[in-house]
């Protein structure tokens, strides 16, 4: 016995599917296990894989993957689990509590410190007088310290990594600006002789305690928000993953156990009692019930199940009890997919997010560069005290220009719209998607399945003379049991509501896009389009086209009949409009598109849908190579284009338009080629995608702006590019009158005045 290196599954050798790799063989419960182990899935045994252990990325650089948590290397943010989890909030927002924590702290100590700093402004001559103490300057200094040190350690700690690694970031700069204005402030109180006398005022040294702290408790409030936001962006993620139950009943000799729902393996018999939750996808094997499956249809109409019946994880099971064997567990699970996806996506770069990284990456080092600049222009030209003037021009630089918004501007968009589609059963694979979505101008659906319930129904059996209507429906039914095609599958289930008996097929074929032969009780039956019966040698075929030209255009699908050679009737099919069509079409108009159906019907059947619903341009009778190459036709047009789609021939042309759209409702290979799932399956949801990703691409350019523009005019005002020259300062601490000219001993600006009267003051001479 050995392990099934995918699921874990316990299996004997003798009997279990093989496969080869490095010399070394495996073996596997199922072909699915094998199939995903020969696409390289999985490289490692289970037990040399690390058991629940989780990998930790940045939301801002993907490509940064470790086992542990921490800081990313290059932005300094704190990284993610990789996979969700349902854990609580104290478990995984260990580092929104901590910010939490110090940002209250340290705003109770700043206030203070604000308060103190600012209280010289206050017009009374008692409150002034304290205000410039040592007591007040102590104070300041003493509460400023567990600020700086300790709610703005994390800070420092990123700022270094970020010089150490050499991706500078914003880190860089909140720690060069406050570590400049804490230490220039901490030596101005223990040893002040060390500075110039000129850099004093009334015997002090400057101080900008209030700055430090209150840069730090600010930075910390925005930590704080966005840590939120991202919290808030995982909620749709998590209440997915609540969908499914914790435990699972597994059916064992002896009885019934109860086990972990990450113990449920691939072929267990799982059993589902009234009011549960079904745990993992798979088949019933016994009994019968019905189950709410609106979290995947979107339909709150329960479904009956009985054996064979699919059953999806986190569906409700209704009021009987089966039992069901697993087929897809864990992360394989449609819960699961859909789960992973919308994690991806919110973790993927939109390519806008690209311009946004190579601005930050110079915007740092320029600001770094205007600092040093500004530092030395004040110290060669400045006013005195030149020194004072340089250091504190050249922090406010370093402070101001601080790029967090350039940083998040894009990510948060993306991770807040993603998770929002996702509440609305819109899944976005990846923020390409997202960000093309805005630019369409065209949308390309298909018919069946899309525009339609993809469920078509017999609708009129009319025979030929000569022949009876139970004998050709029973031939064609026959013959179309061997076929795979939903029209086929129409038929079948027509001839089976009227109790007929089918009989055995011999000499089967089948015709792409054209229609399928065969040997049904001794007779010779083809069915399909009237070109492919005429292919066959078939004639008189005239006065049923004229029948089959009216039926089409009350928008049924007609497929003629032949039997031993000879016209036996029409067979018609007809696939319901979902209710939600028309309404969908309209939305999509209101926003500006145009609205393109490409099928493989009958043109006429393809027209009569399409003017019922009012799309603009219909391509019929067309294979799915050819809906590839009117995509591109579209878009050496100019056109941006987006396809609908749900069926396995669709996944071509899904892949080659710009955003793929596939209906939650079909098959896997569309979703897989799509970059858009709408999980109900209902074409409103692309309505709410656009509008989503406008939205969101509005966000992220307003936030963009706001950024460069704030930085833009912050960064001179910073500088000292707006310091008066020719004005007289508001506070003037001490006059010196010299003939016509007063000098401000405070930073040496001149003016004239015709009298010797100060103009700040309003007093004559003083010394």
């Amino acid at each position: 016995m050995t392990k099934d290196p995918i699921c874990g599954m316990t299996v004997d050798e003798a009997t279990a599917l093989s496969a080869e790799r490095g010399g070394e063989s495996f073996y596997f419960c199922s072909d699915h296990c094998r199939q995903k182990f020969l696409t390289g899935v999985v490289t490692a045994k289970p037990d040399e894989r690390p058991q629940g252990k989780a990998v930790y990325t940045c939301p801002m650089h993907p490509e940064i993957e470790q086992d542990h948590s921490g800081d990313c290397p290059k932005c300094g943010m704190a990284l993610e689990p990789k996979t969700a989890t349902t854990g609580t909030d104290d478990e995984e927002n260990t580092e929104l509590l901590d910010m939490t924590r110090r940002f209250r702290i340290g705003a109770a100590l700043t206030v203070p410190v604000f308060v103190l700093a600012m209280a010289h402004m206050i017009p009374a001559p008692v409150v002034q007088s304290w205000a410039n103490s040592h007591t007040s300057r102590w104070l300041q200094f003493a509460l400023t310290v567990p600020v700086v040190v300790w709610a703005g350690w994390p800070f420092f700690r990123r700022g270094w990594r970020s010089v150490i690694t050499r991706h500078l970031n914003m880190f860089t700069l909140i720690a060069i600006g406050v570590g400049a204005a804490f230490v220039f402030s901490a030596v101005a109180m223990l040893v002040p002789d060390v500075f110039p006398h000129t850099m004093r005022h009334e015997g002090k040294v400057a101080i900008y305690f209030e700055a430090a702290a209150v840069i730090i408790v600010l930075v910390l409030l925005g930590q704080v928000l966005e840590l939120r936001a991202r919290s808030r962006t995982g909620s749709a993620i998590k209440a997915l993953l609540n969908l499914a139950p914790p435990t699972a009943r597994q059916v064992a000799e002896g009885g019934d156990r109860e086990i972990p729902l990450d113990q449920v393996k691939v072929g267990d018999r799982l059993r589902v009692v009234p009011g549960d939750k079904v745990p993992v996808d798979g088949v019933v094997v016994e009994g019968h019930s019905s189950v709410e499956e609106s979290m995947i249809t979107g339909e709150p109409l329960p479904v009956e199940k009985s054996a064979g019946d699919q059953v999806t994880g986190g569906t409700v099971n209704g009021t009987g009890s089966f039992i069901m064997e697993a087929e897809r567990v864990g992360s394989d699970t449609l819960l699961g997919q859909i789960v992973n996806m919308v994690a991806e996506a919110q973790r993927s770069r939109a390519p806008i997010q690209g311009l946004a990284d190579k601005v930050a990456g110079i915007f740092v080092p320029a600001v770094l560069a205007i600092a040093v600049l500004t530092f030395i222009v004040w110290l060669w030209l400045g006013p005195e005290p030149k020194l004072a003037h340089a250091i504190v021009n050249a922090v406010a630089v370093l402070i101001i220009a601080c790029p967090c918004a350039l940083g998040l501007a894009t990510p948060m968009s993306i991770m807040v719209g993603v998770g929002r589609g996702a509440q609305e059963g819109v899944l976005v694979k990846n923020a390409e998607a997202l960000e093309r979505l805005e630019k369409l101008t065209t949308l390309v659906v298909d018919k069946t399945g899309t525009l339609t319930e993809g469920k078509p129904k017999l609708i009129d059996v009319l025979p030929n003379d000569g022949f009876a209507a139970g004998e050709l429906l029973g031939l064609a039914a026959s013959l179309e049991q061997s076929s795979e095609h939903p029209l086929a599958a129409a038929i079948v289930r027509g001839a089976t509501e009227q109790d007929i008996v089918l009989e055995e097929v011999k000499d089967f074929r089948s015709v792409t896009a054209g229609g399928v032969a065969g040997t049904v009780a001794g007779h010779a039956v083809l069915i399909g389009k009237q070109d492919f019966l005429r292919a066959e040698k078939v004639a008189g075929l005239d006065s049923l086209e004229a029948s089959a030209a009216q039926l089409q255009e009350e928008g049924k699908t007609a497929m003629f009949v032949a039997i031993d050679g000879k016209p036996a009737g029409i067979l018609t099919v007809a696939d319901p409009i979902k209710t939600t069509t028309a309404e969908a079409i309209s939305e999509l108009h209101a926003l500006g598109l145009e609205i393109v159906m490409l099928t493989g019907d009958h043109r006429r059947t393809a027209a009569a849908v399409a003017g019922k619903l009012g799309i603009d341009v219909v391509e019929a009778e067309i294979e799915p190579a050819g809906k590839v190459e009117q995509i591109k036709k579209l878009r050496t047009e100019g056109k941006h284009v987006a396809m609908a789609g749900d069926g396995i021939n669709d996944a071509p042309a899904l892949s080659e338009a710009e955003v793929g759209i596939a209906m939650g409702t079909g098959t896997d290979v569309a979703m897989q080629s799509a970059g858009i799932t709408l999980v109900k399956g209902d074409l409103r949801g692309i309505a709410k995608a656009i509008r989503l990703s406008r939205a969101t691409m509005r966000n992220i350019r307003q936030n963009l702006f706001f950024a460069f523009f704030y930085n833009a005019l912050g960064i001179p005002v910073a500088a000292g590019g707006c310091t008066p020259t020719g004005a007289p300062p508001i506070i003037c601490r001490s006059v010196r009158f010299t003939s016509t000219t007063i000098r401000c001993c405070r930073n040496r600006l001149r003016w004239r005045t015709s009298n010797r009267v100060c103009s700040v003051t309003g007093g004559r001479r003083r010394d």
